[in-house]
């Protein structure tokens, strides 16, 4: 099946690269979107950096897309593949609304193995974090590195209990009211960044509001409900046999016990604190991107 099919209006979704290019002052690299045909029927799509397969492959967390990398990626400058975990951006939303690491993990397999160079240094952030480590865990050989951001089996309930509140509200008379609701939260940089990732992340409905693109937006409440939710679960990341580092947003969701305890159970992982909210990407891609740098240097 292809793994190469682009939308006719690829175009526009990158036309915010080169301000943010200009303001980080790094090049617009070659981007373009592939979809890739599932077994099932379904849809999985991703965004393509650069001329080379790529070897740094990145997942975002839940309610986001594959553009909240773009700026990490102008940063980078090297090739990487961004992808949209189902639910998510372009890719299909999936009937039964299983939106779980180990039912997302398969789907990302396959994007991989489709559209990158493997094996990868396999960066994930929150939801995208913990599916990284269910890819890491069950196919090692794809992955050379795990880079989790902002996300452990171990994160209190401050995160969850934050987002559950956000998605309490899912329809909006316009992009502006969003953009204000958005900022409320603190959730991402300043204001261009949000409404750059509102564009992105939303559509206007023929009767002029506007609701978010992504299926999480509509089973977040009560998939993020306390008694819906289960202790971390640690097996994965303790079956992962590649190098692990957890980039820390010293004002995200990971707090310091959650890290003590990380540290405690993968005393050979990394942990790097980048001064910054639950977004990592977007508000400190200089700093993720040294730190994936560092790690894609063991896969050339």
């Amino acid at each position: 099946m292809s793994a190469d099919i682009t939308r006719p209006d690829d175009a526009d979704e990158f036309s915010f690269l080169p301000a943010q290019a200009a303001a980080l002052g790094s090049e617009v690299p070659a981007a373009r979107r592939v979809q890739l045909p599932l077994p099932d029927g379904r849809t999985l799509s991703a965004l393509r950096f650069g001329d080379e397969a790529p070897r740094v492959v990145l997942l975002h967390g839940a309610g986001l897309n594959a553009h909240t990398f773009d700026a990490t990626v102008l940063s980078l400058g090297e090739p990487a593949l961004a992808i949209d975990l189902p639910g998510h951006g372009d890719s299909s939303w999936r009937d039964d609304a299983a939106y779980l690491p180990a039912v997302l993990a398969p789907d990302v397999i396959l994007g991989i193995e489709a559209w990158a160079a493997s094996p990868v240094v396999l960066v994930g952030q929150s939801l995208g974090g913990a599916t990284a480590a269910a890819v890491a865990a069950a196919r090692p050989d794809l992955v050379a590195a795990l880079v989790l951001v902002d996300i452990t089996p171990g994160i209190d309930g401050t995160g969850p209990s934050q987002l559950r509140r956000f998605y309490e509200r899912l329809s909006f008379a316009s992009r502006d009211e969003l953009l204000d609701y958005v900022l409320s939260f603190g959730l991402g940089g300043d204001r261009e960044q949000a409404r750059r990732g509102i564009v992105l992340n939303s559509r206007v409905l023929p009767d002029g509001t506007v609701e978010w693109k992504h299926h999480f937006a509509r089973i977040a409440a009560g998939a993020l409900a306390p008694e819906t939710r289960t202790p971390g679960d640690w097996s994965d990341l303790e079956a992962v046999t590649a190098p692990i580092t957890l980039v820390r947003g010293t004002l995200g969701f990971v707090s310091p016990d959650a890290v003590a305890d990380f540290r405690a159970r993968l005393p050979h992982a990394e942990i790097v604190e980048l001064h910054a909210p639950h977004n990592v990407q977007e508000v400190a891609p200089e700093g993720l991107a040294t730190v994936i740098r560092s790690q894609s240097a063991r896969v050339r």
